[in-house]
C-alpha cells in the first residue's frame, strides 16, 4: 500500500511538473479566491454580532438588566435594590433608568421617541454615553432643566433622518419641549449632543431621573436597572448569582434582552452566508474538475501505456486526487495569506453600517468549515473525470 502512494505521489509530482504552469497558478488562484470567499462574509457576520454586543453593554443594556416583576409597571424601593446588587463581587455599577414615550416639539416640528430618566453618576459607572459627546456636556446629578439628547434625534438642518424621529437642526442651548404620557408638558434646555452610532440611544434623550420622576409621580421607582459586571462573557453566570441573592425581579442578560433582533438580523445574514458558500463550492467543483478532466483526457495514452506496463487503476487515479490535494492546499493557503491581508486592510479601514463600524472577526470554526469543504468537493471533482479516463480497456486508452 505504502509503496503503491509512493508510486502515486510520483506520478502526481511529474504531471505537474510537466503541466502549464499557466494553468497550475490560474487554479490555485481561483481556489484561494473562493476560499477567501467562503470566510469573508462569516468575518463580517460575526463583526457585525460583535458590533452590536459591544454597543449593546456600552451604551443601551448593560451586561445585565434588571425589570420589573410581572404585573408591575417599575420596580420599587430601587435604592435599595442598587444596594443589594452593588455589594455581589464582580458588579462594577448599577444604574437605575425610568422610560417613557413622549413627543419633542422644536420650531414647529416634533418627534415621538424614547425619554430617560437617570442618576448621571450612575449611569457612567454602567454606560459610556458620557464620553460620547459630540457637543456640550453631559448631565450632572442636580440638573432639573436640562436635556441631552442623541445625534439622529437632534438631526441636522434641512434634513430628513430616513423615517427616524428627528427635530432637524437642534444644538446645544437650544430649548425643546417634551410632552410627557401624563399629558405634563415640560420645557428643557439642550445641554448637550451625543452620538454612538447605537439606533435605540442615538433616537432617545435623557434628563434626570429626579426631573422624570417629579413629573411622573415617581418615588424611589425605575423601570430597569443596568448592571455592569467587571468582565464581559460572564453574564450568564452574574445572572445566577443576583438570582441567588434572592432578587425578585426579573433578570435577563444583554443576549436574552436584544435575542429577537439579533436572531433576526443573523438568520438574514446566514441565508446570505449559504447562498454564497454553495457559488462559491459549485465553482470550485467546476473549476478542478474542467482542469482534472483537461488533463486526464490530454494524458489519455499514457494512462493506457501505464497500465500496459502494470500499474494498477488505483495508482492513477490516486496520482490525480494527489494533484488535486496539492492544487487546493496550496490555494488555500495562498487564500489564507490573501483573508489576512483583507483582514488587515478592514480592521485599520472598516466598514461603516448604520450601527457602526465592522471590523471583520475570522472565526477559526469558520476557518476549519472552510478548509474541509474546499478539500472534500475539490476530491470529488477531481476523482471523477480520473476515474471516468483511468476504467477504459488498454487499447481503447492507447489509440485515444
Amino acid at each position: 500500500m505504502f509503496s503503491g502512494l509512493q508510486v502515486s505521489a510520483f506520478l502526481a509530482w511529474k504531471s505537474i511538473q510537466r503541466g502549464s504552469k499557466g494553468t497550475l497558478a490560474l487554479t490555485i488562484m481561483i481556489i484561494a479566491l473562493i476560499f477567501v470567499n467562503l470566510i469573508f462574509l462569516p468575518s463580517i457576520i460575526s463583526g457585525v454580532v460583535e458590533n452590536f454586543n459591544t454597543q449593546s453593554i456600552d451604551f443601551d443594556i448593560g451586561n445585565l438588566i434588571i425589570e420589573p416583576r410581572e404585573g408591575s409597571q417599575y420596580i420599587e424601593n430601587v435604592t435599595s435594590l442598587q444596594k443589594k446588587v452593588e455589594r455581589i463581587p464582580g458588579i462594577a455599577g448599577t444604574s437605575p433608568r425610568i422610560v417613557a414615550g413622549v413627543t419633542y416639539f422644536y420650531k414647529g416640528r416634533n418627534a415621538a421617541s424614547t425619554l430617560y430618566g437617570i442618576t448621571p453618576e450612575d449611569e457612567r459607572s454602567v454606560t459610556k454615553i458620557a464620553d460620547h459627546m459630540l457637543a456640550g456636556e453631559f448631565l450632572s446629578n442636580g440638573d432639573t432643566n436640562a436635556i441631552i439628547m442623541g445625534t439622529t434625534l437632534a438631526g441636522e438642518e434641512g434634513e430628513e433622518a430616513g423615517g427616524l424621529p428627528s427635530l432637524q437642526g437642534v444644538v446645544v442651548g437650544d430649548s425643546v419641549e417634551v410632552a410627557y404620557p401624563n399629558g405634563e408638558v415640560r420645557t428643557y434646555r439642550v445641554k448637550g449632543i451625543y452620538e454612538t452610532q447605537s439606533f435605540n440611544v442615538d433616537t432617545a434623550a435623557f434628563v434626570t431621573g429626579r426631573e422624570m420622576s417629579g413629573v411622573l409621580g415617581l418615588n424611589d421607582q425605575a423601570s430597569a436597572i443596568l448592571v455592569k459586571t467587571d468582565v464581559n462573557g460572564r453574564e450568564e453566570e452574574y445572572k445566577t448569582e443576583l438570582l441567588s441573592y434572592g432578587i425578585q425581579e426579573e433578570v435577563r442578560t444583554y443576549r436574552e434582552k436584544a435575542a429577537g433582533f439579533v436572531d433576526q438580523a443573523v438568520q438574514s445574514f446566514n441565508i446570505i452566508n449559504t447562498i454564497s458558500t454553495l457559488v462559491s463550492l459549485i465553482i470550485a467543483i467546476v473549476v478542478v474538475f474542467i482542469v482534472i478532466f483537461i488533463n486526464t483526457v490530454n494524458r489519455r495514452r499514457q494512462i493506457g501505456i501505464l497500465k500496459a506496463i502494470g500499474i494498477d487503476q488505483g495508482i492513477i487515479i490516486n496520482s490525480y486526487v494527489l494533484q488535486v490535494l496539492f492544487i487546493t492546499a496550496v490555494g488555500a493557503l495562498a487564500g489564507m495569506a490573501l483573508a489576512a491581508g483583507v483582514t488587515t486592510y478592514l480592521t485599520a479601514y472598516p466598514l461603516v453600517f448604520p450601527g457602526g463600524p465592522v471590523y471583520p472577526v475570522v472565526e477559526a470554526p469558520a476557518v476549519l468549515r472552510s478548509i474541509a469543504s474546499l478539500f472534500a468537493v475539490s476530491v470529488v471533482a477531481g476523482y471523477i473525470p480520473a476515474w471516468q479516463i483511468a476504467r477504459e480497456d488498454i487499447l481503447t486508452a492507447i489509440r485515444g
